[in-house]
């Protein structure tokens, strides 16, 4: 390592001058953190302050930077040195704000202090400044898969912005499932009638766009790359394949309809009379290019009564059919009863549903189905009994609480089936194996991509593409690859568009960071990336298989390559290798463990324990923080180190904390399992996986199981965490100090 030279600098404002020793922590830098130059500041944020340390930096040769002052995620602008190693010593949120102001707590509060000055101090001076990976594409090429509504206003917003398209449309025709709408559910004031689809528009639009290139009736056939440099080759109808040099892919391969022909007690597949809402779509818009009058399939007879049924296998707790609510159904059904409506109010028109939802336009849409005389009964539809050219639907009427009712003679019945994502193979499933309800369309590649992890972007249980709902709704487990509009989740036209336009920004940000060889999401801007000492490897293959992103592939000698472009910087890969040599610049095995030993160990008699925290920095440590800003207490005698996953953590940390004497171990990680709130998706599976093997160490230690807790914590646990540390606190000292203090 080039000669290094390290500064800390000890804030006093926002309340730290009153409540801390700054001269002592200052002291502690210089003699613990052994930091050749250390300084206080009345208010280090300031433009005074900030120009004091670019002075340090430009005149003494400062490398390395320990800034005590706020948490890491306050003013992050104030101190941005890009060109140096930067940590930093939280002692306002996680110091001053969650100790009480008191004669009695000052002690400890000082104590909590010097050791988070002590843990920046080491912390910095085993972290380098990150680079920027050298290896960087600089395609700036969007590639939409799918010419349906979502996928053409992907491509015109992305060409909008600048950014050159090539949009991949399977059919000979653009237009997706909208192409074969009639009509569609109003989006705007009055909600009264429905409303023309916008599909030839759109269609125009792309087509008239030079920065748009379209492929028709053509499939990718080849995914390889890496986000800013994927080659993607595409194979048409001729048989002829054009390769393109890609930046980022945005899927929009939309959805099938559930099939109905599974549905044969509700009539589907047993009479021609009863189709589903797509069927009724190519009966209005035939109706429409003749007489204007909606007629039987099965004789062509004008239609004179129609019943709707709504959740038609959805929302079935069996698991026989779709376990969701698609979302959009309601809505069209009611579009599609006013077809009838508006063309002929003598038409008897019922809709039987479970339960109404409109999203979009309040009540208006539902209110104004009612004045034209649609009937709305809230039933649950047993069966659907077919005879000749009629049909009998019964069902269970829970108004009445009538569980014999029934509407006879029939003409027409539509089935609201649901929206199955075309997702593409599922290669999180067992070979040969099928969701329940949900694989209702043969399983074909839609990216083809070279990804050792399998040829599709992984899947949701029930089939939709596996994305953060809650904080990165558009992106996939493929770096660089986003999804959109109905094969991420059920939605109608409206939410497509919007999902669309949020998919294109996303992407454009993704090949822009990919040029400058940063991070996407969580971690966006981030330019370290994992490096890996070959010579240590013993070829395990852990790194390999855990990485959550696909970035690591295997060399002919099954060494790890590391495709940094793929890579989310989470850490997962250092958190699985058992000889530690995968690291990053700024975070290692040794940032965090140099932290663990820099803490000033009290001695078995003090009756002062030591917790060791590790806080995952997406929900647990902001949450810590937002505790601080509340004023909710914990215990002082915690010490938190931020981690960027629970799948990061190295199982070293648990050792050398226990046999440094620690008295216990909080690991505070998202939550895991289907419904996952890790930013890194299986980050924190994988991280608990490898902690409950942890007993073992423990045991070998003569430690109680109690010396380590794996807790879960949202975001908004502001007040629970501080409770969860103080009974922690509490519960450590039954158990009775460490037996490794002192030594």
């Amino acid at each position: 390592m080039a000669d290094i030279k390290v500064a800390a600098y000890i804030c006093k404002g926002c309340g730290l001058g009153e409540r801390l020793d700054a001269d002592a922590l200052v002291k502690i830098a210089q003699k613990d953190g052994k930091v050749p130059l250390a300084k206080s500041h009345d208010f280090l944020c300031n433009a005074d302050g900030v120009a004091m340390i670019k002075n340090d930096i430009a005149n003494e040769g400062v490398t390395h930077i320990m800034i005590g002052a706020c948490s890491r995620r306050a003013k992050t602008e104030a101190f941005f040195f890009p060109e140096n190693a930067v940590a930093r010593a939280n002692l306002r949120e996680g110091v001053i704000w969650i100790r009480p102001d008191t004669d009695e707590a000052r002690e400890t509060t000082q104590e909590m202090a010097e050791d988070y000055v002590r843990m920046g101090c080491a912390e910095v001076k085993a972290m380098t400044a990150p680079t920027g990976n050298s290896v960087t594409g600089s395609s700036k090429t969007l590639l939409v898969v799918g010419g349906g509504v979502t996928g053409m206003t992907t491509a015109i917003e992305a060409s909008k912005t600048g950014y050159p398209v090539v949009l991949v449309e399977k059919s000979g025709a653009l237009g997706g499932w909208a192409a074969k709408l009639y009509k569609r559910v109003p989006v705007h004031e009055p909600y009264k009638s429905p409303a023309d689809t916008g599909v030839g528009e759109l269609v125009s639009q792309v087509l008239g766009d030079s920065n748009i290139k379209v492929y028709l009736n053509a499939t990718v056939a080849k995914t390889d790359g890496a986000p800013g440099r994927f080659v993607v080759d595409i194979a048409t109808e001729s048989g002829a394949t054009h390769t393109e040099d890609i930046g980022a892919i945005v899927q929009a391969s939309g959805f099938t309809l559930y099939d109905m022909n599974k549905l044969p007690e509700l009539g589907g597949g047993k009479s021609a009379n009863v189709v589903d809402q797509a069927g009724l779509e190519a009966l209005a818009i035939a109706a429409a290019a003749g007489d204007g009058v909606i007629r039987r399939p099965s004789d062509g007879q004008p239609v004179k009564s129609v019943v709707f049924v709504q959740c038609a296998g959805q929302r079935d707790p069996s698991g026989t059919h779709l376990a969701y609510c698609s979302g959009y159904c309601c809505n069209t059904s009611i579009k599609q009863a006013m077809y009838f409506k508006d063309a002929n109010p003598a038409v008897d028109t019922t809709i039987i549903y479970s339960d109404l939802r409109t999203p979009g336009n309040g009540e208006d849409f539902y209110r104004s189905a009612q004045e034209k005389g649609v009937i709305f009964t809230k039933g649950k539809v047993a069966e659907v009994v077919p005879n000749g050219a009629t049909s009998t639907v019964k069902f269970n009427d829970l108004i009445l609480g009538d569980t014999d009712a029934s509407i006879l003679d029939v003409d027409l019945v539509v089935l609201a089936t649901g929206q199955v994502p075309n997702s593409g193979i599922n290669i999180d499933a067992p070979a040969g194996a099928e969701e329940e309800g949900a694989v209702q369309v043969k399983p074909i590649s839609i990216l083809n991509l070279t990804y050792r992890q399998g040829k599709d972007v992984p899947q949701l249980k029930q089939g939709f593409t596996d994305s953060h709902f809650i904080c990165f709704p558009y992106e996939t487990r493929r770096t660089g690859i986003y999804t959109a509009g109905p094969v991420r989740r059920p939605m109608d036209i409206a939410q497509a568009r919007e999902d669309a336009t949020g998919a294109a920004l996303k992407s454009i940000q993704a090949l822009e960071n990919a040029e400058l060889g940063r991070a996407a999401h969580p971690r966006s801007g981030d330019l370290s990336f994992p490096k890996v000492r070959l010579e240590g490897c013993t070829q395990c293959k852990r790194c390999t298989v855990e990485c959550p992103f696909g970035a690591i592939d295997e060399d002919e000698k099954r060494f790890p390559v590391f495709n940094e472009s793929r890579c989310r910087r989470c850490g997962t890969c250092m958190g699985a290798c058992p000889v530690r040599v995968i690291s990053f610049e700024n975070y290692s095995v040794n940032t965090v463990g140099a932290q663990i030993k820099a803490v000033d160990m009290p001695d078995e008699f003090s009756e002062k324990p030591r917790i060791l925290i590790l806080a995952c920095e997406n929900d647990a440590y902001p949450a810590l923080d937002m505790a601080g800003m509340s004023r909710n207490e914990y215990s002082a005698f915690v010490r938190i180190i931020p981690i960027r996953c629970l799948g990061s953590v190295n199982t070293i940390w648990i050792t050398d904390a226990l046999n440094a004497g620690y008295d216990g171990v909080m690991l505070m990680g998202c939550k895991s399992g289907d419904e996952y709130q890790c930013h890194f998706v299986k980050g924190s599976e994988l991280g608990r996986v490898r902690m409950s093997k942890i007993d073992d160490t423990l045991k070998t230690l003569n430690l109680e199981s109690e010396r380590v807790r794996d807790l879960e914590v949202a975001i908004t646990d502001i007040e629970r965490v501080p409770e969860m540390i103080n009974k922690y606190a509490a519960e450590l000292v039954a158990v009775g100090p460490s037996p490794f203090k002192g030594f």
